[in-house]
């Protein structure tokens, strides 16, 4: 399809102290089916959702070989459940402190500079992180693991501001889609590479070196081709500026600084809170199978670490491939005005969370010893949740273009406070390692809380800019507004300032 975007210059023009403009118009022709520079920013924001996320997931593994024998003559730690599920856990004490903060700064100054950051000391930490675990022990690795959670903490609110900037309206479906489910292709990939690494000759520590090393690239790649926004990159055409600008309502650094957090019409709006609840849900539902699958398939299953690593990373392919035939379905029931957008948001996440609950409450009374079906019920629970992206993941935007980053800081901080006590809540609930009724236990609390989350999103959510996405001016700018209409009345319709045209 082409696009006819329109540039507008205005020339001043001073008469009798009123002020005149003159419109000289240039039209620019664009292609939207045509690759562009927002390509690639969406690339390598993809790769970054892979890379951060396999970062994530790698102690999931890695930990169970940390803590066996091996033939190789690499370090071996005598730690017990409850230190590997503190272990497991400290990534997200570190994680939630700097969702806030770091959803205002995206917000007001641009993610480039954030992202950068966070991804090349997450890169660092992975490289110090088995220098650490040998020389002081748990509590090192603990803390390397704290401080990787802390500048990672500055990632999704930048994903989501940069999303907001870079993918016109109409690619903004399968454009998200594309960003986040690169976390679930980064889980397949840690499970699989770190299971095959663990196991042979190069040992746990080359899991973190790896990891480390694929940060740092990232980071200079984004370094040389990453940009806040179209209006700031050195890369892009003019003409695929002004398209994204005239589709995405992106707004430059300046225009948004301007703007202060409306805090109250946030914490008094109902569908807010209805995004909040079902970002808790999804990170405890969702964190308890991702640290805790590799123990309950080792422990109860009986699976070695090569092994646990390829049936693990299975329910993940599962969700990574449903993302997208997901994002098909929601994006063509919208165009087709089959349901509105509010109504495809709540089917997909019921989808993702009914769905998830209704196969754990299955898998709960599988036997033991049935391995492929507990791994199919598995795939099955992790796959439906794949919906969630065009669930309430990218509902931040619908109610708030502006504050959008700011939103999915505080959503992301606060609901992954419960990413902490899935692993917590593991040691807390099963005191026997290899028994399948402990296990049942916390599948339960799972079912509870992914029912829940998604009852109050049922109830609350719209699809609607809500009223605070826009700040009242201040009485000032008002008053001037108003004798500005005043002074030219006369105009058509009485209104018509230099601003309000343009």
């Amino acid at each position: 399809m082409a696009y006819v975007i329109r540039k507008v210059q205005k020339d001043k023009k001073p008469e009798k102290k009123k002020t005149e403009y003159t419109i000289a118009v240039r039209d620019y022709y664009y292609d939207d089916k045509l690759l562009g520079i927002r390509h690639l920013v969406i690339f390598l924001l993809f790769l970054a959702t892979v890379v951060s996320y396999a970062t994530r997931v790698s102690m999931s593994v890695t930990i169970l070989a940390m803590t066996k024998d091996n033939d190789y003559g690499f370090e071996v730690f005598d730690w017990d459940q409850s230190t590997r599920d503190t272990i497991l856990s400290s990534f997200f004490w570190g994680y939630i402190v700097l969702q806030i903060p770091a959803g205002m700064l995206a917000g007001r100054f641009g993610a480039r500079l954030l992202i950068l950051v966070s991804m090349l000391m997450t890169g660092l930490v992975n490289l110090l992180l088995p220098y650490a675990a040998v020389k002081g022990g748990w509590q090192a690795v603990c803390g390397c693991r704290i401080v990787m959670g802390l500048f990672q903490g500055l990632l999704y609110p930048s994903l989501h501001g940069l999303v907001g900037q870079w993918a016109p309206a109409d690619e903004r479906s399968r454009m998200g889609t594309i960003v986040y489910s690169g976390s679930q292709l980064g889980t397949i990939l840690e499970m699989v590479v770190a299971g095959v690494l663990c196991d042979g000759s190069w040992g746990w520590p080359s899991v973190y070196y790896l990891a480390g090393v694929t940060c740092v690239v990232w980071a200079l790649l984004w370094f040389l081709l990453g940009a806040s926004n179209p209006g700031s990159s050195r890369l892009i055409s003019k003409e695929e500026r002004k398209y994204i600008e005239s589709s995405a309502g992106s707004h430059d650094v300046n225009e948004q600084k301007k703007m202060p957090v409306p805090w109250k019409g946030i914490w008094t709006s109902l569908p807010f809170w209805s995004i909040l609840l079902a970002h808790s849900g999804q990170s405890l539902g969702f964190w308890t199978l991702l640290t805790e699958m590799p123990s309950y398939m080792d422990k109860v299953l009986g699976v070695d670490i090569k092994s646990n690593g390829l049936l693990s990373a299975l329910p993940y392919v599962a969700m990574y491939i449903l993302s997208f035939v997901f994002s098909w379905c929601a994006e063509l029931m919208v165009n087709r005005k089959v349901c509105s957008l509010g109504t495809t948001r709540k089917i997909f996440n019921t989808i993702a969370f009914w769905g998830p609950a209704a196969a754990l409450l299955a898998l709960s009374y599988i036997p033991a010893g049935q391995l492929p079906l507990a791994v199919a019920m598995l795939t099955l629970t992790v796959g439906l949740n794949g919906a969630h992206y065009v669930g309430f993941l990218i509902s931040h935007i619908d109610l708030s273009p502006n504050f959008a980053s700011t939103l999915m800081g505080i959503t992301n901080g606060l609901g992954n406070i419960f990413s902490i006590l899935a692993p917590l809540s593991v040691s807390f609930v099963v005191t026997d390692e290899h028994s399948a009724a402990d296990w049942r236990k916390v599948f339960f609390i799972s079912i509870a809380f992914y029912f829940l989350a998604n009852l109050f999103f049922l109830l609350f959510m719209s699809d609607r800019v809500q009223p605070w996405n826009e700040p009242k001016h201040t009485a000032a700018i008002e008053d001037g507004v108003k004798k500005a209409e005043e002074a030219n009345s006369t105009k058509k319709e009485g209104k018509g300032t230099g601003e309000d045209k343009f």
